[in-house]
């Protein structure tokens, strides 16, 4: 009996042992998970830290994707710190076209987009109640089994696009779904697991890539300074301000007429390419801007007095696709953006003005004044997505942050960590 009750004793203690071992290594999982959560959120944290960092350094007379915030795999990718890892990606709003400005046109220039889409987010975006051909005002979605109401107003977050009629998850983020820029195991295995992709070896980014609402750029050149009105300013303030001669400076006077419309209106097809002999200072006749002395000034020249011009394209830095939509969507306005990025590629800095978009192949001043208003060579507005990484429990988070370092100090337009998509 004795050695009975001692073996059920045993037996009991043994069971007791076995559930108090398993809690104690439930616990010490959870423990060990929580410590890691914090580790990586203050990983993520260091990360937006050196980004910023990196960007309130860089030099602001151009911006392009050789530029430290973009190239910088020693600095950005993999970055251990204490028991993690963390990488970093930059990306430049103002590689994007702004779908609060764009056009109908060049929103129907991106990869697989759709006629119905693209008037639901006019409708979204403009300020009337009356609904474009396959668009949808209040009434539709105040209709939906949830409804919400219209915008009726500039979009806020680019994500905002999803609650625009017919678009879908797969749409915006494409196969890219946790926005890393790499094509991850599940993003090319078909339907076996989310999100759905289709099983090749390339990555098919979604419109996130293509679209902002954030990018604007300021209305002063390189060194920070006012640029000069080309259609308020006089004779005498064009060739103090400008450096221009009194022959250039009267010609820009006496063929603005009502207003140039584009900065681009300066040149004419037949501007020749360099000044022409005895076109100084000292000859008071009208003398048509020439292409070299364009270059000099373009950056120092506006046609409007609003301080921050939005949605201008960073040509330095957007992709093909943007470009090819920017230029028209269609043949040749795509082998006009493959000549764009050859002739970048070959300059070290990028584009140092838009007007070196007129050296590139099958560029002509038509085409260059359709576009000249609508882009820059410099940027402000930056994307920062942080990725860490536990080394024991292999815990993740996302951190995703909009920041405008066009701002004193710079500001966070945007943030969300924690990111699953």
């Amino acid at each position: 009996m004795i050695l009975v009750m001692v073996l059920w004793v045993v037996v009991l203690m043994t069971a007791l042992v076995a559930v108090v071992s398993h809690a104690s290594r439930l616990e010490m999982k959870v423990a060990t998970s929580s410590a890691d959560e914090v580790r990586c959120k203050w990983a993520c944290r260091a990360g937006m830290e050196m980004a910023i960092g990196l960007l309130n350094e860089d030099l602001r007379d151009t911006d392009c994707l050789l530029d430290l915030w973009s190239d910088n795999a020693e600095d950005l990718n993999d970055v251990p710190l204490e028991r993690c890892v963390y990488s970093v990606r930059v990306t430049d709003e103002a590689g994007k076209l702004n779908v609060n400005t764009a056009t109908r046109e060049q929103l129907m220039g991106l990869p697989y987009m759709e006629s119905e889409i693209v008037d639901a987010i006019l409708d979204w975006r403009d300020g009337d109640a009356n609904p474009r051909g396959e668009g949808a005002e209040v009434g539709y979605y105040e209709n939906l089994p949830f409804a919400y109401t219209i915008r009726n107003g500039p979009f806020k977050t680019i994500r905002e696009l999803l609650a625009v009629k017919g678009m879908t998850k797969d749409f915006l983020y494409g196969e890219d779904s946790n926005l890393n820029g790499m094509l991850d195991y599940t993003e090319m295995d078909g339907e076996l697991t989310p999100p759905m992709d289709n099983g090749d070896d390339y990555l098919d980014k979604g419109w996130i890539a293509f679209l902002t609402c954030y990018s604007y750029e300021k209305n002063v050149d390189a060194e920070g300074q006012a640029r000069v009105n080309i259609n308020q300013a006089n004779e005498q303030q064009l060739q103090r301000q400008l450096s221009l001669s009194e022959g250039h400076a009267r010609w820009i006077v006496e063929n603005r007429g009502g207003g140039f419309q584009s900065v681009g209106d300066l040149l004419t097809n037949n501007s020749p390419e360099k000044p022409q002999q005895g076109s100084g200072n000292s000859n008071n006749q009208a003398q048509p801007i020439d292409r070299q002395t364009f270059a000099g000034i373009v950056d120092k020249i506006t046609i409007s007095g609003e301080e921050r011009i939005p949605g201008k394209i960073n040509i330095n830095t957007a992709p093909k696709e943007v470009l090819a939509a920017l230029l028209g969507g269609n043949d040749q306005a795509d082998q006009l953006a493959e000549n764009i990025l050859s002739e970048r590629s070959t300059s070290l800095y990028g584009f140092q003005t838009i007007a070196d978009l007129l050296s590139v192949s099958s560029m002509t001043v038509a085409r260059f004044k359709n576009i000249a208003n609508l882009v820059t060579v410099r940027s402000d507005v930056f994307t920062v997505r942080c990725f860490a990484t536990a080394d024991v429990s292999k815990a993740t988070l996302q951190t995703e942050c909009v920041v405008d370092r066009g701002a004193d100090p710079i500001t966070i337009l945007y943030w969300y960590q924690g990111a699953n998509y």
